[in-house]
């Protein structure tokens, strides 16, 4: 006797309106057409975030805008991220409307336990695919600082650095920060 097999669902998949379409307080990321909530960031997070964001406030004043999460960055209609920190050049400026459409310049994202995979791989790949110049993978709790930039369309770590010492940015030239300024 022939048993019939159900066909699992599919999955809905995810676009910039169905996401725009939320009603409650709670924030969403939307990755290759899946939805994904976000919990509140850590303490730990916060103070990285804070220091991240003043230091590179202070020297990168008059050359574009920075700027900190939550702000949706909308990168296809699929694709719908909130990066921790972002930077886009003063020349690039029409891409930063109430929300920012297209690829920033420089992004950063600060890994915590729960987003590991996501920040680390998923992440990577879109924000490569996308042409954001520079990602900044900053993991507070084994206190490192990645900074990969993109060359021929690929990520290429460009500076790390590991408890102490400096990572230098390849897109804001010049621009230098000692990890203990932000970790420690």
């Amino acid at each position: 006797m022939a048993v019939a097999v159900k066909e699992r669902p599919k999955e809905k998949i995810w676009t910039y309106e169905d996401y725009l379409r939320l009603t409650d307080d709670k924030r969403y990321e939307v990755i290759n057409g899946r939805l994904y909530e976000m919990p509140a960031p850590t303490v730990l997070h916060q103070r990285v975030l804070g220091d991240l964001y003043y230091i590179l406030r202070v020297s990168l004043k008059g050359r574009g805008d920075i700027l900190i999460s939550p702000v949706d960055v909308i990168l296809s209609d699929t694709v719908v991220v909130q990066p921790d920190l972002l930077f886009v050049f003063r020349e690039r400026m029409d891409i930063v409307k109430d929300r920012v459409f297209g690829p920033p310049d420089l992004v950063v994202e600060i890994v915590s336990p729960g987003s590991y995979h996501r920040d680390r791989y998923e992440k990577f790949k879109l924000y490569e695919k996308h042409g954001v110049r520079e990602y900044w993978i900053v993991l507070p709790r084994e206190k490192v600082i990645e900074v990969w930039c993109l060359k021929d369309g690929r990520y290429v770590l460009h500076s790390v650095a590991v408890e102490k010492g400096d990572v230098e940015s390849c897109v804001l030239k010049g621009f230098k920060l000692k990890i203990e300024e932000v970790i420690r």
